[in-house]
């Protein structure tokens, strides 16, 4: 696996060895970059994202590669958390990436780190996870009011999210899709 775009473009990033974990593609997280920064370059540059059920850590790498200001990664697994420090280690990214050992469905009260821009969770498919992760982040202050929500899922499943999430657009990516949502804190 390779960071497809942005300063450290190019940079191997290291992939798990099980099939416990299941990185976005280097072209799913192309074209994911390709939209952020077209249509919300606002959010993303000098932005923050709290990456949830975070793997490898290459959507968030991705980001900082492409100007976003810092990420948290939020992985509960050994081998995720194992790769997560292999990987900013290799690209120095200590001063701007964090790794929490949570569930992401427990995140609980936000209390040192500021809110986060953008979110991306890209929970194991098909078990509701992401939702209930998304929930635990917006009932616990980790977003800023119009952060921007993405949700990579099974292309058989629906999202559920409540009404506090306004709708922007899906994108289809072989047996994927990637949704994406505005959150609204009133």
């Amino acid at each position: 696996m390779r960071i497809v775009g942005g300063k450290y473009r190019g940079r191997s990033i290291a992939s798990p060895k099980s099939d416990k974990i299941r990185p976005t593609k280097d072209r799913t997280r192309e074209s994911l970059f390709n939209i952020l920064e077209h249509s919300y370059s606002d959010l993303l540059q000098e932005g923050r994202m709290l990456e949830l059920f975070a793997g490898t850590g290459a959507v968030g790498i991705e980001a900082l590669s492409r100007g976003c200001d810092f990420v948290l990664f939020v992985e509960q697994s050994i081998e995720g958390r194992g790769l997560l420090r292999q990987n900013t280690d290799n690209l120095s990214l200590h001063g701007c990436t964090k790794i929490f050992k949570r569930d992401a469905t427990k995140l609980g009260p936000i209390s040192k780190f500021e809110p986060f821009t953008i979110l991306f969770a890209d929970p194991p498919y098909g078990l509701g996870l992401g939702e209930k992760a998304i929930k635990s982040a917006v009932d616990n202050d980790w977003l800023i009011d119009q952060a921007l929500v993405i949700l990579e899922e099974r292309s058989d499943v629906e999202p559920d999210l409540d009404e506090r999430f306004s709708f922007l657009d899906k994108r289809p990516f072989g047996d994927t899709n990637i949704w994406f949502y505005s959150y609204s804190a009133s």
